[in-house]
């Protein structure tokens, strides 16, 4: 009888699963568009970051996740744009057995915290072949973007209403 009622609880909770199916970068961009006058000035670089997470459903169960990395970097000396680096690092990853938040928050931070280090590793690497200093990025806490950008539409449905 022990043995029924197991059975009839994993039978009304969905196996949660979750897997890694591809990673793949969506876009790619680097300009230098101040080349080769930038090299011939003392290079003191100022690093403009932009980070963005979009994800979307593209299957039964199957999520496209894409975090947009942009890094505009000019010199301090002059203002001029030294390079502009853009990387669309993306990820398909099936997930089951989660809904509503769980699901929003996996899909909003759990998985960009995998995607980064990829995205990280091809900015470094575009940067390098433009001949310029390693651009090396702090790890970033996608748990903590997750919740600013939860509060911001919150807020923005309160004051809507």
């Amino acid at each position: 009888m022990a043995e029924d009622n197991n059975q009839q609880g994993s039978q009304e909770k969905p196996q949660l699963q979750f897997s890694l199916q591809r990673i793949y970068v969506k876009d790619i961009s680097f300009e230098s568009p101040n080349a080769p006058s930038v090299f011939q000035q003392p290079f003191k670089p100022k690093v403009g970051l932009d980070l963005d997470t979009t994800s979307q459903s593209v299957g039964e169960d199957l999520y496209e996740v894409v975090v947009k990395v942009t890094a505009q970097v000019s010199n301090n000396e002059d203002g001029a744009t030294a390079f502009l680096v853009e990387v669309e690092q993306a990820g398909l990853f099936r997930i089951a057995g989660l809904a509503g938040d769980q699901l929003d928050h996996t899909l909003g931070a759990f998985c960009p915290n995998v995607l980064f280090p990829y995205a990280r590793e091809c900015i470094d690497s575009l940067v390098g072949r433009g001949s310029f200093p390693p651009l090396m990025l702090a790890p970033v806490n996608f748990e903590a973007m997750y919740a600013q950008k939860k509060q911001r539409t919150a807020q923005a449905s309160e004051t809507t209403q």
